[in-house]
């Protein structure tokens, strides 16, 4: 049984609300993540889901062959750079340095991962 397509819009909210999710587990764990008011990560869950959707994946060309000479580790130090970018673009957000940018990347690339398992 096949399930009705989604539109791309969907996608996003579904993209961005696991984001979001992934930012709250992060800040029970990481110690430098803080949102200012709480709401706020709710709005950095979508922007970091737009984020993901658009600006990760040109990254990901533009740096493929040192991601190819790193086995694939590199693309964790983009993931943290877009939780850094996302922090930097969102007022509210903040992130206290590259250690708590990639440990908030890793839990939210995990929620993520998680989560889109759970949804097919």
């Amino acid at each position: 049984m096949n399930a009705a397509p989604r539109s791309p819009l969907a996608g996003l909210l579904v993209r961005g609300a696991f984001a979001a999710l992934g930012l709250w587990v992060a800040t029970y764990f990481v110690t430098g993540l803080h949102f200012q008011p709480p709401s706020r990560l709710v709005f950095a869950g979508l922007l970091l889901g737009l984020v993901n959707a658009f600006l990760r994946p040109l990254l990901i060309l533009l740096t493929l062959p040192f991601t190819l000479l790193t086995f694939g580790l590199f693309l964790l130090v983009i993931n943290a750079a877009m939780v850094a970018f996302v922090a930097w673009l969102l007022p509210g957000m903040h992130v206290d340095g590259f250690g708590a940018a990639f440990a908030t990347a890793l839990i939210v690339s995990l929620v993520g991962w998680i989560g889109a398992a759970l949804a097919r």
